[in-house]
């Protein structure tokens, strides 16, 4: 005897499960512009690569004779898979079943998902779309009672963020445990157009008297701008792309160390331009974009977060190969003050970086906090304290490029204090406990006062300190590492970060990143 007719059956079910949620709801699907949840995993990973976990799950009907009548395939997928050659985990949500409801889905795979990813220490990919969270009102009907609020899981995933990358993507309308799980992640982005994210829908929020469209609710401007998400993309292919993009610099774990590439930029390339990037009136802006990719590696610049927390550029990059974290004054944006936004995104970057290992570089023109009253209704003070105290809690190595300006508490994040530092100043350099010209008719204002001429005092006073101000001065005294010719900056940037590889350890840091 053989087993024909259980693998006949185990085929049939298979097919089952790879019809989703049927040509009419797949039709919709494609009629959104949207892939459906196979094409995206086939879209996203190796071709050939993708092993799922759990096929077969779902909910099933039989009949009286026990024959099963209909399927109903569970609507989270997930596998392992590979990206670059390198083993990952890849998860994803079926809209066309139930929208994405977790009354469709199973509670255990999620878990076995996050779960695969810890235990085996593989980067983790959730494709996100839907709500994710208790299902509808109908569930509760249908279960007959209802239940206090909890989230399996969720213990995983604060563990997985201390433990291995972590990428969402919204590629539809994300709502309820869907947002929540797109923002415990390192690395998230929404496409511009087909996914919105709210806490809850519009069909809620009507409900409590505002109405508003899926855009106009959690459009992904919206949460570009304001830090929910890292970045918005104009389509699912640009999300896939900057999905790979942003693994290759990261380890598959926090127990390894960032791989280096290949790479045939010259390490002494120096750009001309450098010399007069930073203009001489203090009062003029200058793009700072440009800089960071004439100092970098060619073509490994890749940023995140580009619309919020302006006031400064952050991202990875590689120098002679090695990945490395990037934060760089943004003088375009308010002068490069700190806000408290700013200050998240410097937080986060820094948290980021020193969770898997990458050394950080910033390109320093930091005037200061912003001051005045936006600054108090945004608690500048607290989170700007928040992100000082994240950098002297990271352990990378940090090497600083003073540009121009590092003024006040916001300036003295340019790298920790209490450690070796790698600073390298411009003969640009501009910096103390606050600029010259905000206190100098308070500091000697008894003295113009029985001037004969206060103009002219206050001129010679100014022509006085000037001298003072000089960067070179500071060298004398060891007040800063080294004075540089901006177009070294690649070559001693390079040399810091082949240096660096010496102090790298890996392993788990005292606490995960914080979403």
């Amino acid at each position: 005897m053989s087993w024909e007719q259980e693998i006949a059956e185990l085929r049939r079910r298979q097919q089952a499960a790879k019809a989703m949620g049927g040509p009419e709801k797949l039709a919709r699907q494609r009629a959104h512009g949207k892939l459906n949840v196979r094409e995206r995993l086939t879209a996203l990973v190796d071709p050939g690569s993708f092993h799922e976990i759990g096929a077969l799950s779902g909910f099933a009907q039989y009949g009286a004779d026990g024959d099963m009548l209909a399927f109903q395939p569970a609507n989270f997928l997930f596998g392992h898979a590979s990206i670059a050659g390198r083993p990952v985990v890849a998860t994803a949500d079926d809209f066309t079943v139930r929208g994405g409801a977790a009354d469709a889905s199973l509670h255990r795979k999620l878990i076995a998902a996050e779960q695969l990813a810890s235990e085996y220490r593989l980067p983790l990919i959730r494709m996100i779309e839907g709500t994710g969270g208790g299902g509808s009102v109908r569930t509760l009907e249908l279960a007959g009672y209802t239940y206090i609020p909890e989230i399996p899981g969720w213990e995983l995933m604060t563990a997985n963020l201390a433990h291995v990358p972590v990428v969402a993507m919204g590629l539809g309308p994300v709502a309820g445990l869907g947002a929540g799980r797109m923002v415990m992640a390192h690395y998230s982005l929404l496409v511009e157009g087909t996914a919105q994210m709210f806490v809850a829908g519009p069909p809620v929020v009507a409900a409590a008297g505002e109405h508003r469209t899926k855009e106009e609710l959690g459009g992904a401007s919206i949460h570009a701008a304001n830090g929910a998400v890292d970045d918005r993309v104009g389509s699912e292919a640009e999300a896939f792309l900057r999905t790979r993009w942003f693994l290759s610099y990261l380890p598959s774990s926090v127990d390894e160390l960032p791989a280096r590439t290949p790479c045939d930029d010259p390490v002494d390339r120096a750009d001309d331009w450098l010399i007069g990037a930073v203009p001489r009136d203090p009062r003029r802006l200058y793009p700072v974009r440009p800089i960071v990719q004439a100092v970098v590696d060619k073509g490994s610049w890749f940023e995140i977060g580009r619309e919020w927390g302006t006031g400064v550029v952050t991202g990875f990059a590689r120098l002679d190969g090695w990945p490395v974290a990037v934060i760089a004054s943004n003088p375009e944006c308010l002068g490069g003050l700190w806000t408290a936004a700013t200050a998240r995104k410097v937080e986060r970057m820094v948290d980021l970086a020193d969770t898997f290992h990458l050394p950080l570089i910033q390109m320093v023109d930091n005037p200061g906090f912003l001051i005045g009253r936006r600054a108090e209704e945004e608690a500048t003070i607290r989170w700007g304290s928040r992100a000082l105290t994240a950098i002297y809690q990271s352990s990378v190595p940090w090497a600083c490029v003073v540009m121009r300006k590092a003024y006040g508490m916001a300036g003295s994040g340019h790298a920790p204090a209490d450690r070796f530092r790698w600073r390298l100043a411009w003969p640009s350099g501009d910096w103390g406990s606050l600029p010259i010209s905000g206190g100098l008719e308070a500091a000697y204002r008894a003295e113009l006062e029985a001037a004969e001429d206060p103009a002219a005092h206050l001129a010679a006073i100014k022509a006085r300190l000037e001298q003072v101000r000089s960067p070179f001065r500071t060298a004398e005294h060891f007040g800063v590492e080294a004075i540089i010719d901006p177009r070294e900056t690649r070559a001693e940037l390079c040399r810091f970060a082949g240096m660096a590889q010496r102090v790298l350890k890996v392993g788990v840091k005292g606490r995960g990143l914080r979403p």
